[in-house]
C-alpha cells in the first residue's frame, strides 16, 4: 500500500487554524527559517534525511506553524504578481514547490503518527495533522490562488515554450482545480471547504482508531495446540498465567492457519474482524455522508463518480464492471478450490448443512491441505527465510536489476531502535539517488499494515539548457513481521517476502521516479495505476532461481530444494480463484460505499458481496470489518484498484523476465519507459509504449491458471 501526501490531495483535505491569531514568538520564527533552509537544501547525508522527522513535541508543533508561515507567506507572493508577468516558472512551478514543501512537512509528521511509541508524540501527530488538513483547505482552495492559476493559464502559457510534461501538468491541475468546485457561487465554494476540512479529520480519527485498537483474547496452555514452541514462548501471559494473543498480524495469521484447536480460532477472528468496532462505525458513517454531500455540491452523483474521475477507470460503472468480469471468469477455478477443500477437511473442522465453512476454518484448511498433501508448510518455508540474509539478498536484486548500490546503517536517530536507514547510490555515477527508513516489526499503537510513504520526492530539472540537477527522495517502509524469539532468529514467511518486494517496489518506484515536477515524482501517478510497479516486483518471488539464491536455511544455510521452489511457484494458481473472489469482496464495498446516497448500511452492503462473492463460506452478522479497513478512507472508492494495476502488471512482467529479472539493461528500460516517468504521463500511454501494443488480461489469467 502507497500512502502518500500529494498535489491533488491538498484540494480535498483539512481542519482550520488561523496563522496569524497569535504573535508567533522568537523559536517559531527561527524555525520558519530553519524550515527554509531545509527546503532549499538537497539532501546530502543521512543526517538530512533524520532530520526531516521532529524528535519532540516542541519541534512538531514548531514545524507546525513554520510551515503554515511558509507557505502563506510564498502563497501571498504567488497571488501579488502581476498577471502580465506570469511565467510557467513562477507560477505552474511555483505552486508545485509551494504544495510540495507542505507535503514534506505533513508527509514526515504523519509518517511519526502511525510508528511512534511515545503517545505524547501520536497525540501531538495528530493534532498537527488535522491542523495542516485544514491550513492546506483554506491556503489552497482560495480563489484569489485559484485566479492565479487561471489568468496564466489561459494567457501566457498559451504561446510559452512548454515541455510535454508541463503541459500536461497545466492540464491536470486545471482539472483538478474545477473537479474541487472553484466554479462554483462563493457561498456554495465555502460550504465545499468545509465539508473538506470536516472529511479530514475524520480520516485521521479513523486511522487513528485502528492503530490504538488493543484486542485480544486470552487462552489456556491447551489452547494452544498446532502452534509451535517457539511462537508460544514468546507469547505474554497476563496475571493469571492466560497466554495473551492479540490482533497484530504475526499473531493473527500464525493461530487462523496452524491453531487445531477452533475455540482459540474462532475467538481471535471475532477479535480481529471487530477492531476499532464500534468506535470507527460511526466514523465511517459520517465520512460516507459528508463525502456523498461533498460530491453532490461539486456536480457529481456519488462521491465514487468523484472520487474515480480522472482515474484509468474514469467511472464507478468501469470499475464495478470490470470486477464482476474478473469474478465471472474465476467462478469455475473458485467452484474447483471449494470442491478440493471440502473433500479434504482436517480433523475437527466440519460444514454446514449447506456445504459451506466457517470463516475462522479456511486458512486452518488450507494449511493443513498443503502440509499434508503438498508437503508444503509455511512455518518450514520460513526457516530459510531469515530476516538478515532474506533483506541482504532481496536489496541485491534490486541493485542489479537497477543498477543501484545500498548501504544499510542504523540511524542517529529514529522514532524506534528496530528502524534501519539503506544509503541508495548510482551504481555507475555514484550519484545518491535517496533515503529509505525500514520499520519491520509490529509494536503497540503502530500502523498495524504495511505500507510505503514518501517524504521528499525526487527530481531532475533542467536548471540552466543542458545541466539537469537531480534530487534524490526520502521515504520509509512500515511492516509488521514476526520478530526473533529467545531460540530462534526473526524468520520471514514466503508472503512476507512477497510483502516487502511490494512496498520496498514502492519506494524504488519513489526513488528512480524522478521528474522534473514534484507533483508528478515516482508514486504520484493515478491511483488505479499506482500499485502495478509494486505488485509487479512481487512476481520476483516465483521465480525458480531467484527464490534458490534468496534462500537460505537459518541452521544448514542450505537453499530451498527444487521440489519446494516447485511447490511455491505451483502455488500462485492453486487458490487464485478464492483470492479474486476476496479482493473483489473488498472492491465491491470500497464501491458501495460512496456510490449515491447519504446514508449506507454498513453491515448490509458487506453482508450482500461476501454473500455473493464468497458463498462457500458462513456469513458472520457480529463482524465489522469496515471498522478496520484502513483502505476506505485513503483509497476510498478505488480499492479496486489493486486487481486493475495487477492486469497491466502481469502483463508487463512478463515482458520484462524474456529480458532477464537481473538484467541492469531491462531495469533501465523499465525505468526509462514506466518508472522513471511517474504520473508525467497517462499511463495508457506508458503501457502501450513499453509493450508496443495495448495491455492485455492474458498474462493475469494464464498466471492465475483461470482459463
Amino acid at each position: 500500500m502507497q500512502k502518500t501526501f500529494s498535489k491533488k490531495s491538498l484540494l480535498f483535505l483539512g481542519l482550520i487554524i488561523c496563522v496569524g491569531c497569535t504573535k508567533p514568538d522568537l523559536n517559531e520564527l527561527k524555525a520558519v527559517e530553519e524550515l527554509r533552509t531545509m527546503f532549499g537544501t538537497k539532501i546530502t547525508s543521512a543526517k538530512d534525511a533524520c532530520a526531516l522527522f521532529p524528535r519532540t513535541v516542541e519541534q512538531i508543533n514548531e514545524r507546525t506553524f513554520a510551515v503554515m508561515t511558509y507557505v502563506k507567506q510564498e502563497l501571498d507572493k504567488f497571488v501579488a504578481l502581476d498577471d502580465a508577468q506570469r511565467t510557467f516558472d513562477n507560477t505552474a512551478r511555483a505552486y508545485d514547490v509551494i504544495s510540495d514543501n507542505l507535503s514534506i512537512v505533513h508527509s514526515a509528521i504523519q509518517g511519526l503518527h502511525m510508528v511512534s511509541p511515545d503517545a505524547a508524540i501520536r497525540d501531538a501527530t495528530q493534532q498537527s495533522e488535522n491542523t495542516l488538513n485544514a491550513f492546506s483547505v483554506d491556503a489552497f482552495m482560495n480563489p484569489a490562488v485559484y485566479n492565479a492559476f487561471k489568468a496564466y493559464y489561459n494567457g501566457a502559457a498559451k504561446t510559452e515554450k512548454l515541455t510535454a510534461e508541463q503541459r500536461y501538468y497545466l492540464d491536470e491541475l486545471m482539472r483538478d482545480f474545477k473537479k474541487a468546485g472553484f466554479e462554483l457561487p462563493a457561498d456554495q465554494f465555502e460550504e465545499v471547504k468545509a465539508l473538506n476540512k470536516e472529511i479530514a479529520e475524520l480520516c485521521v480519527m479513523f486511522e487513528a482508531n485502528i492503530n490504538t485498537d488493543k484486542s485480544s483474547i486470552t487462552v489456556g496452555r491447551d489452547g494452544l495446540q498446532g502452534l509451535e514452541e517457539h511462537f508460544i514462548n514468546g507469547l505474554i501471559k497476563n496475571d493469571e498465567g492466560l497466554f495473551v494473543l492479540g490482533v497484530d498480524y504475526p499473531t493473527y495469521f500464525e493461530v487462523i492457519k496452524h491453531c487445531t484447536v477452533q475455540d482459540t480460532r474462532k475467538r481471535l477472528f471475532f477479535a480481529f474482524e471487530n477492531r476499532a468496532y464500534p468506535q470507527n462505525k460511526t466514523v465511517l458513517e459520517t465520512i460516507i455522508a459528508k463525502r456523498d454531500q461533498l460530491a453532490k455540491k461539486l456536480g457529481y452523483a456519488s462521491y465514487a463518480a468523484l472520487d474515480i474521475d480522472g482515474e484509468m477507470a474514469a467511472t464507478p460503472e468501469r470499475a464495478e464492471s470490470f470486477i464482476r468480469g474478473l469474478v465471472d471468469k474465476a467462478r469455475a477455478k473458485v467452484q474447483q478450490e471449494v470442491a478440493l477443500f471440502s473433500k479434504n477437511l482436517p480433523d475437527g473442522v466440519t460444514l454446514d448443512a449447506q456445504n459451506r465453512f466457517n470463516p475462522w476454518d479456511t486458512g486452518y484448511v488450507s494449511s493443513e491441505y498443503k502440509r499434508k498433501f503438498l508437503q508444503l508448510d509455511d512455518r518450514a518455508v520460513a526457516e530459510y527465510f531469515e530476516v538478515e540474509k532474506t533483506l541482504n539478498g532481496v536489496f541485491d536484486i534490486y541493485q542489479k536489476f537497477l543498477n543501484l548500490s545500498f548501504k544499510v546503517s542504523k540511524p542517529e536517530w529514529a522514532w524506534s531502535d528496530d528502524v534501519q536507514l539503506i544509503e541508495v547510490n548510482d551504481k555507475e555515477t555514484g550519484d545518491l539517488r535517496g533515503y529509505i527508513f525500514i520499520d519491520l516489526y509490529p509494536r503497540a499503537n503502530k500502523y498495524s499494515h504495511a505500507c510505503c510513504g514518501g517524504v521528499i520526492h525526487a527530481t531532475q530539472t533542467e536548471t540552466v539548457p543542458g545541466v539537469i540537477e537531480k534530487k534524490p527522495s526520502v521515504s520509509f517502509v512500515i511492516a509488521n513481521f514476526p520478530k526473533a524469539t529467545a531460540d530462534r532468529p526473526a524468520l520471514l514467511k514466503h508472503d512476507d517476502v512477497e510483502t516487502f518486494f511490494h512496498e520496498f517496489g514502492h519506494a524504488m518506484h519513489g526513488l528512480v521516479g524522478a521528474t522534473d515536477l514534484l507533483s508528478f515524482s515516482g508514486t504520484r501517478t493515478k491511483s488505479d495505476f499506482v500499485e502495478m510497479p509494486s505488485q509487479i516486483f512481487e512476481e520476483w518471488m516465483f521465480d525458480k532461481d531467484l527464490l534458490k539464491n534468496l534462500s537460505a536455511h537459518y541452521q544448514t544455510n542450505q537453499p530451498l530444494s527444487d521440489e519446494m521452489i516447485d511447490k511455491l511457484i505451483a502455488l500462485k494458481k492453486f487458490d487464485s480463484g478464492l483470492f479474486i473472489s476476496g479482493q473483489s469482496v473488498n472492491s465491491m464495498v470500497s464501491l458501495d460505499c460512496y456510490k449515491e446516497g447519504a446514508v449506507k448500511d454498513l453491515d448490509a452492503i458487506r453482508e450482500l458481496h461476501a454473500r455473493t462473492f464468497l458463498p462457500h463460506l458462513v456469513y458472520q452478522p457480529n463482524t465489522h470489518r469496515y471498522a478496520s479497513f484502513g483502505h476506505l478512507t485513503g483509497y476510498a472508492a478505488k480499492y479496486y484498484g489493486y486487481l486493475w494495476s495487477k492486469v497491466f502488471a502481469l502483463d508487463l512482467f512478463y515482458q520484462i523476465k524474456k529480458e532477464g529479472l537481473l538484467n541492469p539493461a531491462a531495469g533501465k528500460r523499465f525505468v526509462d519507459t514506466i518508472l522513471g516517468k511517474g504520473g508525467s504521463v497517462d499511463p495508457n500511454i506508458l503501457l502501450k509504449n513499453y509493450l508496443g501494443r495495448e495491455p492485455q488480461s492474458d498474462a493475469f489469467f494464464e498466471d492465475l491458471g483461470i482459463k
